[in-house]
């Protein structure tokens, strides 16, 4: 008795065709987990300063796989459960779950794997750690069905975005530290800030759509006056920050670079000309982290980590 060998084997892996892996983290934008990484390392570095004095690279590489493993978690989520409208939005119809790059199920693998890394990775942290990992795990879901049901889905983001330096504190330490709730609020308050830049750009699509957000419920020009007045709480959080745990000159002048770009970033934004939003949103987000990162490591040295 012979098979029609044209038959797929229902229980047979599905093959992996070249490039799959690659479009999963395009998919998944793997490369935009520079904005929250610095923040981690910031508190992480922190919470080795005050502990002994000492990095602990095993710990830092252990924090950087687990938010890498949240991170991608929570765009493999918010892509799955946007598909639909993601293909109604022509700025977003050519993402990869909607044009077929990416089968659903494949994303679905690939945030499963994600998750089990982020959980592994907080398991070898501390029990801690280990405890409060599905705590993190829910405001990554809930935030795509935020756009659902609230025309403030930004301070779900922001509170997502939060728990990263607690946790890097947490991860070193095994103990709560208000001085990384601080520090947590400012990364909350200027992503959520930066958010309402980003969906600006989408009044248009989400009005259409009945997508809820700050710029389609109020308008642009009110949505970029709330990424200012979050970007100054961000600003006047992050010096809190500094005083709280004694920073020095170095921090100081990564705050002050800061500011210089978020002045920067609001003047080349307009309610009516967004054509250089993807600057603001990439280029000066991205520089934003990586200097206060490189400030606070010099600053941290300069008082005695040994690195």
């Amino acid at each position: 008795m012979t098979t029609d060998s044209a038959t797929p084997d229902l229980f047979a892996p599905e093959p992996a065709p070249p490039g799959r892996i690659r479009a999963f983290l395009r998919l998944v934008m793997i490369e935009h987990s520079i904005f929250a990484l610095p923040f981690a390392y910031i508190a992480a570095l922190s919470a080795m300063f005050a502990l002994d004095g000492s990095v602990h690279w095993w710990r830092l590489v252990l924090i950087t796989v687990a938010m890498v493993g949240l991170r991608t978690f929570a765009m493999a989520c918010n892509r799955i459960i946007d598909r639909e409208i993601d293909a109604r939005n022509p700025r977003t119809a050519q993402r990869e779950l909607v044009t077929g790059a990416v089968s659903v199920r494949s994303a679905w693998t690939g945030a499963l794997v994600a998750v089990v890394i982020f959980l592994g990775a907080a398991a070898l942290l501390n029990p801690l750690c280990l405890a409060l990992a599905p705590i993190a795990v829910i405001p990554m879901v809930v935030y795509p069905y935020g756009k659902r049901f609230t025309n403030f889905p930004h301070a779900i983001l922001g509170l997502a975005q939060a728990m990263g330096p607690v946790g890097a504190w947490l991860a070193v330490t095994g103990e709560w530290s208000w001085h990384a709730v601080i520090l947590g609020l400012a990364v909350g308050v200027w992503i959520g800030g930066f958010d309402l830049i980003f969906g600006s750009q989408d009044v248009a699509a989400d009005r259409a759509d009945g997508v809820k957000s700050v710029p389609a419920r109020f308008g642009v020009a009110a949505a970029l006056y709330g990424a200012r007045g979050c970007h100054a709480v961000t600003t006047v959080l992050l010096a809190w920050y500094g005083v709280a745990t004694g920073a020095g000159a170095f921090w100081w002048v990564g705050l002050t670079i800061v500011a210089g770009a978020f002045l920067y970033e609001h003047s080349i934004v307009r309610p009516h000309d967004l054509s250089r939003l993807n600057r603001a949103f990439f280029q000066v987000n991205g520089f934003i982290g990586i200097a206060l990162f490189l400030c606070a490591l010099l600053d941290l040295a300069v008082r005695g980590l040994g690195i």
